[in-house]
């Protein structure tokens, strides 16, 4: 029951850690502990006929299990330091590129050969962004589809399960420090480790914080992101997404001077329902085959909150908005652009009249009556800037569904090796607070990795 190093959660943090630990040190042995089911037994019940909705499993394949949140998304891996997480900070930019790269190679080597690596470097749509106040940030995309994302994952499991031990549903109730290492508590009994290395994600918020709280290791809030996903005929952006594929576009309103900006568009692609602890909210996935694509790109348009003081639950402010839509929709709530200006409901004939076929079955509502004016005048103003520059944007059909709520993990604090106050702990991936991606994510489980073999 003793292993060298126990990996608590099997999202791209905790495999590209594990990965690199059988490159390193083979000689370890390895244990991940995962609370989810395994890849090929991660199925959503929803099927749009005889489930339509959330029916609140006890554990949500769409956010856990092997491949973490990330094995359903549309599989981007941005490959920049200006998003997607402040990895940088800690390890230095030269080093957290190169570790992306190196996550990339490991991608195209188990499956991913033959998707395409799209750039904003130099791209024309920067001088036409810039010239309407709209600003484009500069990152490499490796786009790998939700399909051929999933065959990555299945080849990496199957380059790790000989060697390392998984656990799956199998839920870590408790880290306890030891002398020599640490003692892992959960379902299948306790188990020993001299190094420990914590990635548990965005869903693993809420566990995160009680063991930092029991262990004493000091934190600091994050920020929410809330906002609307975005559906629109494919070839209103098509110029952009063909070229660029991914565009991360931000705004400053003019009204406040909030920061507005886009994320994870998903050209010819479909809105999904996502489970976060409990509350139902909106994301996007898109495919590389052409047999599974759709005529609609859809986006999240999300203004970053942040609170000072006494405020500290920047999650549980997220959550709130989210626990509002459920409460009004059932669910998530959609709404057409042109009846949010106007002020009235969206009803099921407005929607069912609209030019544009919805990719998922939400309630017609209105959204103005769940997100805050602040928050809804910014996601407004932001429609009317990219129409200037993807002319359709603010047609009357464009469908807002509501709401998006990205949830961080609150910063811990860990040092340059992300490693926490105690020896040997590690803190890494989305649960760390400190990245927000799967790139960056998988980037801190190489980094860790090789921190680890290193010492051993």
């Amino acid at each position: 029951m003793n292993y060298d190093v126990i990996i608590i959660g099997a999202g791209p943090g905790g495999i590209f850690s594990a990965y690199e630990l059988l490159e390193k040190a083979p000689e370890l042995s390895i244990a991940v502990f995962e609370s989810g089911h395994p890849l090929s037994k991660r199925r959503c019940p929803i099927d749009g006929d005889k489930i339509k909705s959330c029916i609140n499993c006890k554990t949500c394949s769409i956010m856990s299990g092997f491949g973490g949140a990330g094995a359903f998304s549309d599989g981007k891996y941005n490959i920049t330091n200006d998003f997607g997480g402040t990895l940088y900070e800690y390890i230095g930019k030269e080093k957290a590129l190169s570790l992306m790269h190196y996550v990339d190679e490991i991608n195209l080597k188990y499956g991913g050969e033959g998707t395409k690596l799209y750039s904003t470097a130099g791209s024309r749509f920067k001088r036409e962004c810039i010239q309407h106040d709209l600003h484009l940030l500069d990152a490499s995309v490796r786009h790998l589809g939700t399909d051929i994302n999933y065959v990555v994952l299945q080849n990496l499991y199957e380059k790790l399960k000989d060697q390392v031990e998984f656990f799956f549903d199998t839920p870590v109730e408790h880290i306890h420090v030891q002398q020599e290492g640490y003692e892992i508590v959960s379902d299948a009994g306790v188990f020993t480790c001299r190094y420990c290395v914590v990635s548990v994600g965005r869903s693993g918020s809420k566990w995160m914080e009680q063991v930092c709280k029991d262990l004493s290791i000091p934190t600091k809030s994050n920020r929410v992101d809330l906002g609307v996903r975005v559906e629109l005929p494919a070839e209103v952006f098509s110029h952009l997404t063909d070229e660029l594929y991914e565009s991360k576009i931000v705004y400053r309103t003019q009204k406040y001077g909030d920061l507005v900006r886009t994320f994870c568009m998903n050209p010819k692609g479909a809105v999904v329902n996502e489970n976060t602890n409990g509350i139902i909210t909106v994301n996007g996935h898109s495919y590389e085959d052409p047999e599974k694509q759709t005529q609609n790109t859809n986006f999240a348009l999300l203004v970053a909150k942040h609170f000072s003081e006494p405020f500290k639950d920047s999650n549980g402010y997220g959550e709130s908005i989210a626990r509002l839509s459920n409460m009004l929709g059932g669910g998530v709530i959609v709404q057409r652009f042109g009846d949010l200006i106007r002020g009235r409901r969206s009803n099921h004939d407005r929607i069912e009249g609209a030019f544009i076929t919805p990719t998922l079955k939400a309630t017609p509502g209105d959204l103005s009556l769940v997100l805050p004016k602040r928050i809804l005048d910014g996601i407004i103003e932001m429609i009317y800037a990219l129409d200037k520059i993807a002319p359709g944007t603010a047609n009357d059909d464009t469908l807002l569904y509501g709401v998006e709520v990205k949830f961080y993990n609150m910063e811990v604090a860990v040092d340059e090796h992300l490693e926490s106050c105690y020896p040997g702990l590690y803190i890494i991936g989305d649960g760390s607070g400190i990245t927000h991606s799967l790139s960056h994510a998988s980037a801190s489980g190489i980094h860790v990795a090789r921190r680890i073999a290193k010492l051993t």
